[in-house]
């Protein structure tokens, strides 16, 4: 008896498994949560992507324009505005020759005042007596020699102005000391570089690529590149259209409006090499790589899942283009499409779905 109860139970047991796989191997069985995407008919460049720099479009060596001693050098990381003094040199020699040049000034300007009365004076004789006509030559010509010194000696004032000037090294424009060159206490001469400044709000990238692809860019171009992990745009600022015999690549500028870059991130850019074609295009997490090939999952009107093999294109960003039995408006499945079945009835999560984004970026 107790054998006969022990394989009733057994029995039962297999029973109920075999009846809870059969429900899970159902295609109508318990639906599955998915999210979906709309395949959406997309305008898409095919690109190369090649390495790439954020630089700044002031990044300056500031040098000295005078000689002398540097009493003070800003430190590394201090932000100064276009203007501000970023170093001073000493200026006491300069200093006192400002007294004695402005004594000359006014001593020559006396002797020209006195000049120019005693030829006025001289003047009014001269219309009486010819001696008095010699002598007034005479006087007007001192006069002018000590007017022509005045004019001389005032230049030597402003030379000397200019240099006292000088002798405060500023900034040519917003930004920040990056390194410094020399330190207070050193001598310089004119050219001796001081500082480095660079303005970190005025970014560009710089990148270099095959000529070939030249003639599918233009200035103003939105143009897609990466960096830090994350994905920018930007237009194309200029364009060098000059190669050399060794690399054969052309250089182009592009404009960043992310000021949180920092100068010398590297980063890649996507360069077009043909001309845009409008494709049919799903989000890349619609993908489901297996050994016998790649395909998508379309959810049809009865919210059951068909397995949909494609072969894919051109990317661009999170969309690439597949080729196949999809069309467009289909909701493809980018989330929970690991485990589904053709035939397996499915939950959506975002009903709306999400329509792929028009995009001329990265392969």
């Amino acid at each position: 008896m107790f054998n006969d109860c022990h394989r009733r139970l057994m029995v039962a047991g297999l029973c109920l498994l075999g009846l809870a796989a059969s429900a899970v191997a159902q295609p109508g069985g318990r639906p599955a949560p998915v999210r979906v995407a709309v395949a959406d008919l997309t305008t898409i460049s095919p690109t190369l992507v090649v390495p790439a720099t954020v630089v700044s479009r002031n990044d300056a060596r500031i040098a000295a324009e005078v000689s002398g001693v540097l009493e003070w050098v800003a430190d590394v990381g201090q932000r100064f505005a276009a203007g501000e003094t970023v170093a001073e040199i000493e200026n006491t020699s300069l200093k006192l020759r400002r007294p004695e040049l402005e004594a000359e000034i006014a001593q020559q300007q006396a002797r020209a005042d006195f000049l120019r009365s005693e030829e006025d004076r001289l003047a009014r004789l001269a219309t009486q007596n010819n001696a008095a006509k010699n002598q007034l030559e005479e006087t007007r010509s001192d006069r002018l020699v000590a007017e022509s010194e005045i004019n001389a000696a005032q230049a030597r004032l402003a030379q000397l102005d200019f240099q006292l000037d000088r002798t405060r090294i500023k900034a040519p424009f917003d930004g920040v000391v990056v390194a410094r060159a020399q330190q207070a206490g050193e001598l310089v001469a004119p050219g001796t570089v001081v500082v480095r400044m660079v303005n970190p709000n005025r970014l560009e990238l710089i990148a270099r690529a095959p000529l070939d692809y030249l003639s599918f860019l233009s200035v103003g171009d939105e143009l897609e590149f990466s960096a830090a992990g994350r994905n920018y745009r930007g237009p194309v600022r200029t364009l060098v259209a000059v190669g050399d015999e060794n690399t054969h690549q052309f250089e182009v500028r592009v404009d960043v409006a992310e000021p949180t870059l920092p100068v010398g991130q590297t980063a890649r850019l996507n360069v077009p090499t043909a001309v845009a074609r409008e494709v049919l295009a799903v989000p890349r997490d619609a993908l489901v790589l297996r050994p016998d090939g790649i395909s998508v999952f379309v959810i049809d009107d009865e919210m059951a899942a068909a397995q949909v093999t494609v072969s894919t294109g051109l990317a661009a960003g999170d969309l690439i283009e597949v080729v196949g039995a999809v069309e467009p408006g289909d909701q493809v499945v980018v989330r929970g499409n690991e485990r589904l079945r053709t035939g397996q009835i499915v939950t959506i999560l975002n009903p709306s779905g999400q329509a792929p984004q028009a995009a001329t970026a990265g392969q």
